[in-house]
Order: structure tokens, then C-alpha cells, then sequence
């Protein structure tokens, strides 16, 4: 991942007190954004946990974005929470679900941490008018429950409590919409807020069809994830029915099956007693649908497909993107823009290193490998990083003017893997007013194969007029300098080659 100067985030300084599945994840959504973290956790594990749930967090980053995200900040390990909030700007407390225990550990934070520091809770169903009882500063507290895994899932429920002031409710948001996070707030407090009320009456329903031996877990699984996930991924509940409701809508949805409800089919206001019986038969059901996998090897599988989805929901809606596509689309735009004015300059006296990307599930083909037309998006990303380079960025291009590629020529030399390191780098051939000719190399691995190369031609257009134009001279001056370097580089062999050249296929008889 490229990295740049400066975090994109309104804070710079986080506190993560707990680092388990839920703080670890925290931990390494701040750093990727920039944020120093120092972390308080007495678990004797605790810095083994934390560096394998930064790890898996880097290694899916490298395949959700090629965006350049800003220089990892730096983790600190405290001996106790006062040492860690002291000077932090947002102290995120993720320790057991007990209320003692919270409302101890809140405490020692709201004591030590600077009178302007946020504090929000992971609790996942803790009303914060509890949390808050003690506190000596309670209107900076307030809940930010995020869902596993916190560095690839964006959603956070802002809940605030009695005493939680607007300004720290819209401070929060602020600082979760710069690290790539959406932050929902729930307009009132309640017992396990919005998303865990919705998991909660599918999971006891779940646990009566196992207990009842309707079907086992694997099954139960399979008709999540082959039907209404996939819907739910990317419309939710509510706009999934109304499609069902035909082009009458939402109205004729509820008419239709509002009676059904009525209906005796769900057991959701029993109980089921999680005895030893059917915790073992949950347990020996979830061992052999593991099939041998590890948990830290499901978590990457789970990263990957998370990854994969997100992509697909990117290129949504006609390339606007769609739902959670769309969050990370916006958010690539903002670090694309910061990139701009602090990136340092490549070395022009060699070929241009402009793009760092990582090979996503999106991109693998039927045969394991990167599918061929990822190789020309890598490349087209290639040159739009060459035209942010030289000015031609988002708000030249708003402006009406941009380059547009009129002729590529793209040849395949070797195969990528997933999660594979690619590299791209340009060689800037000519330049006149008009046209930018280019020559791009694509390296994959440590060892930096060269799997692709491709030779572009662009041309300089005014978008409003629908026809070519001059580019200005302080763009063309970036260019002209480039150029008159890169005219000491030796000229790619491949440079104006034809397909099939030297070995062109003999014509059919």
C-alpha cells in the first residue's frame, strides 16, 4: 500500500482499552488511518492478538484498495488505562459485557483521559444512561458499537445516553466518516440497540431449529448465505420487501403477508435452554463445518469474500456504487485527494512507480488467477495516478478537461495470484499540446515479475465541448518534464508493437 503524509482523520491520537476480537479490530482501523494508538490490555496474549488482527487487517486493505492510505500510525503497548488515554483524543473501551466491570473501566478512563476526549463503548447491549452513572464528565460518553470485523465492516451505532451531548454524538460521526466508518445514530437508547435486537431474534430461532433437529448448522448456514445474505448485503430488509411487493410496493408487500404474521411459526418468545446437551451438539456441528480451518484462516477467508462483495458493490449502480461499494468509493476519493498534496514526487530520471495495489477475490478468474480485464484496470488506474501527478485531478476533470486513452495496445507475459503485491510503472514516451503516449510495466510478487506491459495513447479533451483541446501549460510543463527525462531511458522493445508480431498466425485456407 502507498503510504502518504498526514492521516486523513479530524483526531490523530486514539486510546483502545481492550484488544480482543472487537479492540483489536479498533486498534487497526485507527492505524490504517493514520492514528497513533495506545492500547491498554492485561490479557498476557494480548500483543500476539493484536499484531495477527493487524496483520489480517493489512492484507485485506491491500486487496479492498489500491487508494493510498496514509502512514500507519504508531501502536503502543501502556501498564495501565491512565497511561494509555492520557493524551487521547478518542478512548474506545472494548472489555467484557459486564456492567461492574465497564462501569469500573469507564471510570479510570474518564479520570485520566484529557477533558476533550471522546469515550465511546463497544458494548453491544448496554444502554450508555448505564454507563454513564459515576461519571464525572458523562456527556462525552456514548456508545460506538461496531460489528467483527471492525477494519472491513464500516457500520458504527452511535447511541448516546441521558446525559451524551449533541456536539459529541456529531463529533464522533465526524471522526468515523474520515476513517471509512458510517455512523448511525440511533434516535433512542434500548437494550442492544438496532443491529444486535434484529441478530438476536434470528439467532434464538436458529438455536430452537437446531435443538429441534430441523436441520444442522451447516444447513442453517447455507440458507443464509445462498438467499436472503446475498440480498441483504446490499438492500437490507425493508427495500428487499419492497421489491417483493411487485411494482405496488412496500403497501402491497404488507397487505399480502402482514397476516402471516399472525401465523403460530416462530418460537421467538421461548427460550432455549443452552444446556451442556445442546451446547456439545452446536459445537460438534460447527467443528466438522470447520473442516479443519483455524480460526485465524476463516478469518481471511471471511475477509476475502467481505472484500470481493464490497468491490462488486463499488462498481455498482452504473459505477456510483451501491451501499457499502459506495462508502468505500466516496472514501478512496478523499484519500486520492489528500494524496495529492503530500505524496512525495517519484524520481522522474527512472520510470515513474505510481501504482501499489494487491490482487483481490474480485479479480481471480476460473483458472485461480487475476481475470485479463483487471490487468487493463490496473494500468487505467496507472495512468489517472500519472494524471493527478502532472494536475489533472477530481476538480480538473469537474472543470471539463481531462485526458482520455483513444488506443491501448496490452500484452500478457505472466499470471497473478490473489493477495499477490502487484507494481505498475510508467515511461512517458511523447508529449505535444494534444496527445500523451505512454508505456506502462506491471511487476507482480517480491521478485517483481514482469506479468504485463501495455502502450497508451491518450488525448487531451474539453468534456463539455465533446471534442479535443490544448492542454494548459502548466499541465503540459509537468508532462514536458518527464518526457525530456525519461528521453534518456532506453525505448521499451515493445514499444509500437503489433499484435501478434513476429509471430503472426498463418491466414486460414
Amino acid at each position: 500500500m502507498t503510504a502518504t503524509v498526514g492521516a486523513l482523520a479530524p483526531i490523530s491520537r486514539a486510546a483502545c482499552v481492550g484488544g480482543g476480537v472487537i479492540g483489536g479490530g479498533w486498534i487497526a482501523r485507527f492505524l490504517l488511518a493514520g492514528i497513533d494508538v495506545k492500547v491498554f490490555d492485561p490479557h498476557p496474549a494480548a500483543q500476539r492478538i493484536v499484531a495477527e488482527v493487524l496483520a489480517n487487517a493489512e492484507r485485506a486493505y491491500g486487496m479492498l484498495t489500491g487508494a493510498p492510505l496514509p502512514k500507519r500510525g504508531r501502536l503502543t503497548f501502556c501498564a495501565s488505562v491512565a497511561e494509555a488515554v492520557a493524551d487521547a483524543q478518542w478512548v474506545q473501551e472494548s472489555v467484557p459485557e459486564r456492567l461492574d466491570l465497564k462501569r469500573r473501566v469507564l471510570a479510570e478512563i474518564d479520570a485520566g483521559a484529557p477533558a476533550e476526549a471522546l469515550i465511546g463503548s463497544s458494548t453491544s447491549g448496554l444502554k450508555p444512561s448505564d454507563l454513564q452513572a459515576g461519571l464525572a464528565h458523562p456527556g462525552r460518553l456514548f456508545v460506538a458499537h461496531p460489528y467483527n470485523p471492525v477494519y472491513l465492516l464500516p457500520l458504527v451505532e452511535i447511541v448516546g445516553g441521558a446525559a451524551t451531548t449533541p456536539e459529541t454524538i456529531a463529533r464522533a460521526k465526524a471522526v468515523l466518516d474520515a476513517i471509512g466508518m458510517k455512523g448511525v445514530v440511533i434516535a433512542r437508547e434500548i437494550e442492544a440497540f438496532v443491529g444486535d435486537r434484529l441478530l438476536e431474534a434470528l439467532w434464538r430461532e436458529a438455536l430452537w431449529l437446531i435443538k429441534d433437529d430441523i436441520c444442522d448448522v451447516e444447513t442453517l448456514d447455507d440458507v443464509i448465505r445462498y438467499s436472503f445474505g446475498l440480498r441483504w448485503a446490499q438492500m437490507g430488509l425493508f427495500q428487499t420487501y419492497r421489491i417483493a411487493g411487485g411494482e405496488a410496493g412496500m403497501r402491497h408487500f404488507l397487505a399480502q403477508f402482514g397476516p402471516c404474521l399472525q401465523w403460530p411459526w416462530t418460537r421467538l418468545t421461548d427460550v432455549v435452554d443452552l444446556d451442556d446437551a445442546l451446547v456439545e451438539k452446536i459445537g460438534g456441528q460447527s467443528d466438522a463445518q470447520a473442516a479443519g480451518l483455524s480460526i485465524r484462516e476463516l478469518e481471511r477467508i471471511r475477509d476475502e469474500n467481505l472484500v470481493g462483495i464490497v468491490q462488486a458493490l463499488k462498481a455498482g449502480q452504473g459505477g456510483e456504487g451501491w451501499g457499502a461499494g459506495r462508502l468505500l468509493k466516496e472514501f478512496e476519493q478523499r484519500l486520492w485527494a489528500q494524496a495529492g498534496g503530500g505524496a512525495p514526487a517519484p524520481d522522474p530520471t527512472a520510470p515513474l512507480e505510481l501504482l501499489e495495489i494487491r490482487v483481490s477475490p474480485a479479480w481471480i478468474d476460473y483458472n485461480g488467477h487475476m481475470t485479463e480485464h483487471r490487468y487493463l484496470q490496473v494500468f487505467g488506474d496507472t495512468s489517472d495516478a500519472l494524471l493527478r501527478l502532472i494536475g489533472v485531478d477530481f476538480a480538473y476533470v469537474e472543470a471539463g478537461h481531462s485526458y482520455y486513452t483513444v488506443e491501448t495496445h496490452l500484452r500478457h507475459l505472466g499470471e497473478a495470484r490473489l493477495g499477490e503485491a502487484l507494481t505498475c510503472t510508467t515511461q512517458v514516451l511523447a508529449v505535444d499540446d494534444k496527445r500523451l503516449h505512454l508505456f506502462h510495466r506491471l511487476f507482480a510478487g517480491p521478485e517483481r515479475r514482469e506479468i504485463a506491459t501495455a502502450e497508451y495513447m491518450m488525448l487531451h479533451v474539453d468534456s463539455r465541448a465533446g471534442r479535443s483541446a490544448p492542454a494548459p501549460e502548466h499541465v503540459l510543463a509537468k508532462l514536458r518534464a518527464i518526457a525530456d527525462a525519461h528521453a534518456k531511458l532506453e525505448t521499451p522493445a515493445a514499444v509500437g508493437r503489433a499484435i501478434g508480431q513476429k509471430t503472426r498466425l498463418a491466414a486460414p485456407v
